[in-house]
């Protein structure tokens, strides 16, 4: 246990930034299921649209360092890849 105030106090901030994190960690990684599924089935409207939104919740983890840029580059680019691929 922490012997300062301070100390205190940022142990707690640790504890709730990091349930928030997982949180944000999970809704990434849900939509990305989700998407690789819609792949799998070759749906390529919903594919496209669950795409958008899981661009919009890995660019919101990397912005709040969540997961690092390049691994949210990365993700979305293979994604958007095989996507891609369902239109030809």
């Amino acid at each position: 246990m922490a012997n300062h105030k301070s100390a205190a106090k940022r142990a707690r901030q640790s504890i709730r930034r990091n349930i928030v994190n997982n949180k944000r960690k999970s809704v990434v990684k849900t939509a990305e299921k989700k998407l690789v599924k819609a792949i799998s089935l070759k749906d390529l409207t919903l594919a496209q649209e669950l795409l958008k939104k899981f661009t919009s919740f890995v660019d919101k983890a990397a912005k709040n360092k969540v997961v690092s840029k390049n691994h949210a580059s990365r993700k979305k680019s293979n994604l958007s890849a095989k996507v891609h691929l369902l239109t030809k």
